[in-house]
C-alpha cells in the first residue's frame, strides 16, 4: 500500500473519532438521546444510515460468491427483502415511532401484559440482542479478515520482538483467523496480522459508537455510504476496462462457461434474472424466495431498522426512510456489484477442482483479490477505506443496537427495577450501554473463530430467524396475538433449527427454513387460541398509543372508532408496499438486463422490448405508489 492509500484510511479514522467526540455530550444525557438521537432524524438521513449498515464489508463478498455459484438469480435471496423493507415503511414505521419505545423487547410490555410479557422481553433481549446480533456481527468480522489480510501487513511493518510473541499466542490458542492453505506457520502469521487489524478497526468503531451513540453512528454511516459508492463505482470501471468493456464481459462468460462453470452452471444461467433461465431452480426454491422476507425476524423491521424509524422526527420521515433505503440498496448498489461480480468471474476463472464451501470461500475472496491486483494507487486506497468504513458502519450499528437490549431491557428493566428496586439515572444507563458494547464485541469474536464462509454464516442466521417473522407481523395486525404466542414461536424455532440442521442435508436448506417457519407459526397460532387474547384495557392502551393498522375491530369499537378503518388503512399501505416493490424490481431487472447483457425470459423472446417494458412499468408506477403511501396527511408530524 502507498502512503496515499494509508492517508485515506487515516482521514476516515480521524473523521469517525471526531464524530464520536462531537456527539458525546448530548448522547450522555439519557438513553433516548443515546440510542435514538433524540428522535430527530430526517427521513433521508435515516434511510442512508440503514443502507450504509447493510452496505456491509461482507455483503459484496457474499454477492460475488452467489453470482459465481448460483448466477444472478441467486441474488433474489437478498433482493426479495425489499418487500420487508417497504412493508416496514408503509405499514409499520409510523406505529413503531408512535409506540415510543427504545427496543423491540420493550414493545412487548406495551403490547402485552403481566408476567408473560416480562418473560418475553427478557428472552428477546438475549435472543435478538445476543444470539442473532452477535452471529451477524461475527460474520461481518470474518469479512474484515478477508479484506484486511492482503493490505494490512503487520508482520512487515512491526518489529519482530513485538509481532512474534503474538504469533506464538494465537498458535497456542489454536484458532486461525484465515484460510488454512497448508503453509505451516504462515497460517499463524496471517492470523496474528488479522487479529491486529480487527483490533484496530473495532477499537475505533467501538470508541465513536460508544461515545456518541446513534448520532455519531448516523454521521459516519452517511459519510461511509457515499465513500463506498464512489469507491465501488471506481472499482466497477476498472474491472470493465480490464476485461475490455461491458459487452466483452458477457461474451467472455459465454466463452469460458460454454461447457458449464461451477456445478455445471451455463452462461445464460449465470446471467439470468428470471427463473425460466436460472440455474437449479425448483418450486421449493421459488416458494422460499416468495416467503423468505415474511418469515424472517426483520419482517416488521424488528432491530436496527425499526430503531432508525423510531429515531425519525415524523411519521412521514419514517416512511420516506424506508423508501430511500430500499432504492439505494436494491437498485444503485446492486447494479455496481453485478458488474464487479461478473467481471471478476472472467478475470479470475474458478478452479474446476474446487467444490462446496471451499469453492464458495474462494469466490468470495476474489472480490478482495481484485482490489489488491487490479486497482491502482489512490483508487485502491479509496476502495479499501470504503470497505473498512462499510465494516465500521455495520459494526457500529450492531454494537449500538445490541447494547440497547442489554441496557434498556436487561440492566434497567430486570436488574435495577425488578431486582434492586431502584431507578437508574440517565447517565448511569449511558455508561452501562458503553460497557455493553465491549461485551457484545467479545462474544462476536468468539463466534467468528468458528465460522468458515460468509455464505454459510448468512444461511445459518436466516434459519435462526425463520419462523418468527409472521408472528411479529401478526402482533401489529391482529388483536388476538398474545405474549404466549410469541414465546412459543421462539421456543419452536430454537427446537426445530438444530433438529433440521442434523436431519436435512445442507443442499435442502430451503426446506429447513420453510419447515422452521411453518412449525413455529402453527405452534404460535394454536397457543394463541388456547390461551386467549390480552386484557381489553391493555389492548385499548396499545391501540390508542401506536394506532396500528389491521384487524383491531373489537378494540377500535371499544374506543368509539369505526371498526372498518383499520383494514382500509392496511389495504392502502399494502397497496403502496406491493406497487413500490414491483416498480423497484422492474427497474432493477430492466437496468440490470441492459447493463450486463442478461437474456429475456424464455416466454418473452425480444430482449430489447423486455427491457423497455420493464423500464416503462418501473418509472410509470412511481406516481401511483407515491400517492398511495404519502398522500394522507401526517397526523404525527409534531
Amino acid at each position: 500500500m502507498s502512503t496515499l492509500d494509508l492517508l485515506m484510511i487515516g482521514a476516515f479514522i480521524a473523521y469517525a473519532i471526531w464524530a464520536g467526540l462531537r456527539s458525546r455530550k448530548v448522547a450522555s444525557k439519557n438513553l433516548e438521546e443515546y440510542f435514538l438521537a433524540g428522535r430527530s432524524l430526517k427521513g433521508w438521513r435515516a434511510g442512508i444510515s440503514m443502507a450504509a449498515t447493510q452496505f456491509a464489508a461482507d455483503t459484496p463478498l457474499l454477492v460475488t460468491g452467489l453470482i459465481a455459484t448460483g448466477g444472478i438469480f441467486a441474488l433474489w435471496r437478498l433482493w426479495i427483502f425489499a418487500l420487508a423493507f417497504l412493508m416496514m415503511g408503509f405499514v409499520f414505521a409510523a406505529s413503531w415511532r408512535r409506540a415510543g419505545v427504545l427496543t423491540d423487547a420493550e414493545l412487548t410490555e406495551i403490547r402485552y401484559g403481566h408476567k408473560p410479557a416480562a418473560v418475553l422481553r427478557g428472552v428477546k433481549a438475549i435472543y435478538f440482542g445476543t444470539i442473532i446480533n452477535c452471529t451477524v456481527l461475527a460474520m461481518v468480522l470474518l469479512a474484515a479478515t478477508r479484506i484486511a489480510e492482503p493490505f494490512l501487513l503487520w508482520d512487515r511493518w512491526l518489529p519482530a520482538w513485538l509481532f512474534n510473541p503474538l504469533v506464538e499466542l494465537v498458535r497456542w490458542i489454536g484458532m486461525p483467523l484465515t484460510l488454512d492453505t497448508g503453509d505451516g506457520m504462515g497460517v499463524w502469521i496471517r492470523t496474528a496480522s488479522n487479529l491486529i487489524s480487527i483490533g484496530a478497526i473495532v477499537l475505533v468503531t467501538t470508541f465513536y459508537s460508544a461515545t456518541g451513540g446513534l448520532r455519531s453512528v448516523v454521521m459516519t454511516d452517511i459519510f461511509q455510504f457515499f465513500l463506498m459508492m464512489l469507491g465501488t463505482l471506481c472499482y466497477a470501471v476498472v474491472v470493465v476496462r480490464t476485461v475490455g468493456g461491458l459487452s466483452v464481459i458477457t461474451e467472455r462468460i459465454h466463452e469460458l462457461f460454454a461447457a458449464g462453470g461451477p456445478g455445471g452452471i451455463l452462461p445464460d444461467q449465470i446471467l439470468a434474472f428470471t427463473p425460466s433461465r436460472a440455474y437449479d431452480v425448483s418450486w421449493m426454491l421459488l416458494l422460499a424466495f416468495g416467503f423468505q422476507w415474511l418469515i424472517h425476524m426483520y419482517a416488521d423491521g424488528t432491530g436496527y431498522l425499526a430503531q432508525r424509524s423510531m429515531a425519525c422526527c415524523t411519521d412521514r420521515d419514517a416512511k420516506f426512510a424506508a423508501v430511500v433505503f430500499t432504492v439505494v440498496q436494491i437498485i444503485f448498489r446492486s447494479l455496481l456489484w453485478l458488474v464487479i461480480g461478473l467481471g471478476l468471474l472472467v478475470i479470475f476463472p474458478p478452479d474446476p477442482e474446487l467444490t462446496g464451501e471451499v469453492l464458495t470461500a474462494e469466490r468470495e475472496a476474489t472480490f478482495v483479490r481484485g482490489m489488491a491486483e487490479l486497482l491502482p494507487t489512490g483508487i485502491k486506497g479509496l476502495m479499501l477505506t470504503g470497505m473498512l468504513a462499510a465494516l465500521a458502519s455495520t459494526v457500529d450499528t450492531h454494537l449500538n443496537w445490541g447494547s440497547s437490549y442489554w441496557t434498556n431491557d436487561i440492566y434497567k428493566r430486570f436488574i435495577c427495577e425488578a431486582w434492586l428496586k431502584r431507578k437508574p439515572t440517565g447517565r448511569t444507563l449511558v455508561w452501562v450501554a458503553r460497557g455493553a458494547n465491549l461485551l457484545i464485541l467479545a462474544i462476536a469474536l468468539l463466534i467468528m473463530t468458528q465460522l468458515t464462509s460468509i455464505q454459510l454464516a448468512w444461511e445459518t442466521s436466516l434459519l435462526l430467524g425463520a419462523g418468527i417473522g409472521i408472528v411479529l407481523v401478526l402482533r401489529w395486525l391482529w388483536w388476538r396475538m398474545n405474549a404466549w404466542g410469541e414465546i412459543s414461536a421462539i421456543v419452536a424455532s430454537l427446537v426445530l433449527a438444530p433438529i433440521l440442521l442434523k436431519t436435512i442435508p445442507a443442499e435442502q436448506e430451503v426446506l429447513r427454513m420453510l419447515l422452521v417457519a411453518l412449525g413455529s407459526t402453527v405452534t404460535a397460532v394454536v397457543v394463541v387460541f388456547l390461551t386467549g387474547p390480552e386484557e381489553q384495557s391493555r389492548l385499548r392502551e396499545f391501540y390508542r398509543r401506536a394506532h396500528p393498522p389491521g384487524f383491531w375491530g373489537p378494540v377500535a369499537a371499544s374506543l368509539n372508532e369505526e371498526p372498518g378503518l383499520g383494514p382500509r388503512r392496511l389495504q392502502r399501505a399494502l397497496a403502496a408496499m406491493l406497487t413500490s416493490a414491483f416498480s423497484i424490481f422492474c427497474l432493477l431487472t430492466g437496468l440490470g438486463t441492459w447493463l450486463v447483457g442478461s437474456p429475456a425470459p424464455t416466454w418473452f423472446p425480444w430482449r430489447w422490448l423486455w427491457i423497455l417494458v420493464l423500464l416503462l412499468l418501473g418509472f410509470g408506477l412511481i406516481p401511483v405508489w407515491w400517492r398511495l403511501g404519502f398522500s394522507e396527511p401526517d397526523s404525527q408530524a409534531d
